[in-house]
C-alpha cells in the first residue's frame, strides 16, 4: 500500500495532504479516526475508507457519552484529546494534540487548571514527566499494539546491540519505564530517543547512527528503510503489529 500511495505519512499529515491536493476524493487508507480526521480538514470533498473495519482500539477506548461522564466530575477540568480519538470526542474536548506537540499544547495551559489527558494513559504520563505537572488525570486507554512493546523487550534489544539508538513513541507500554531507565542510567541517555512517527523519521535522517531499534507499530520500517537504505532497523517487539490497519489491502483500494 505504502509503494503505491500518493502521499505516505502519520494521519494528522496525511489529512493536511488531502486538504492540500486538488483531487475531490480521497481515499484514505487508514484506520476510521483518521480518515475522519481528513473529512474535518476537507469539508468540500468525499472521503473514502476502503475498509469500515478498519477501527482503533485506542479511539475505541473512550466514547463521547464517558467523557461528558468524565468532565462533569471535574468541571473546572481542561480537556485535552489526542487526535486517535473519534470526532465526537473531539467535539467534547477544549484542545486536540498529536503526540509530537503535545507536551507544547499542555504547557501553554495555565499551571493551576486541572487537565483531563485521553485517551492515551502512556502518552500523559510521557506528558506529565516532561511538563513536571502533578494535575495531569490520565483517561486509562491504551493502544492495544503499543502496549505490546515492554521494557523487558528494550533491555534485551540494548544487551544484544550495544550501540544500536533507540527509538521509542510516546504510546508505548514500556514510555515510563524506560524514562526511569534513562534517568538511572540503564538505558543510555544519548541514544534513547522518545519521537512520535514523524519525529522517528526525521531524526533518523538527521543522526549519525547507522543501526536502530524501533519501538512501535513495525508497518513504520518499510518507510524507514525505503528512505534510509544504508541503515539497519530492528523491530523492538516483531509482533507489533495493527490488524486494524492491515485491513486495508490493494483489492479493497481498487
Amino acid at each position: 500500500m505504502q509503494d503505491v500511495a500518493d502521499f505516505v505519512g502519520d494521519s494528522l499529515g496525511l489529512s493536511q495532504a488531502a486538504a492540500r491536493t486538488s483531487a475531490e476524493v480521497i481515499i484514505f487508507c487508514g484506520v476510521h479516526f483518521m480518515a475522519e480526521t481528513a473529512a474535518i480538514l476537507c469539508p468540500d470533498k468525499t472521503v473514502l475508507l476502503p475498509d469500515l473495519r478498519a477501527g482503533c482500539s485506542l479511539a475505541s477506548s473512550v466514547t463521547a457519552d464517558e467523557l461528558r461522564e468524565w468532565k462533569a466530575n471535574y468541571p473546572d477540568a481542561v480537556v485535552v484529546a489526542y487526535i486517535n480519538t473519534s470526532a465526537a470526542v473531539k467535539a467534547e474536548a477544549d484542545y486536540c494534540c498529536t503526540s509530537a506537540n503535545a507536551t507544547k499544547v499542555v504547557n501553554s495551559i495555565p499551571l493551576d487548571k486541572q487537565i483531563l489527558m485521553l485517551p492515551d494513559k502512556f502518552l500523559a504520563s510521557v506528558v506529565a514527566r516532561q511538563t513536571g505537572r502533578a494535575n495531569i488525570i490520565a483517561y486509562p486507554g491504551y493502544c492495544h499494539v503499543h502496549n505490546m512493546i515492554d521494557p523487558e523487550q528494550v533491555v534485551r534489544m540494548m544487551d544484544d546491540y550495544p550501540d544500536i539508538e533507540l527509538l521509542i513513541h510516546p504510546e508505548c507500554g514500556c514510555v515510563s519505564a524506560c524514562m526511569v531507565k534513562v534517568l538511572d542510567g540503564t538505558l543510555p541517555k544519548e541514544r534513547t530517543q522518545f519521537f512520535s512517527t514523524e519525529g522517528m523519521l526525521r531524526h533518523v535522517q538527521e543522526s549519525p547512527a547507522t543501526e536502530f531499534a524501533v519501538g512501535t507499530e513495525v508497518g513504520i520500517l518499510h518507510r524507514l528503510r525505503h528512505q534510509n537504505p544504508g541503515k539497519t532497523f530492528r523491530p523492538v517487539n516483531p509482533e507489533a503489529i495493527c490488524a486494524f490497519m492491515k485491513t486495508i489491502t490493494l483489492d479493497k483500494h481498487n
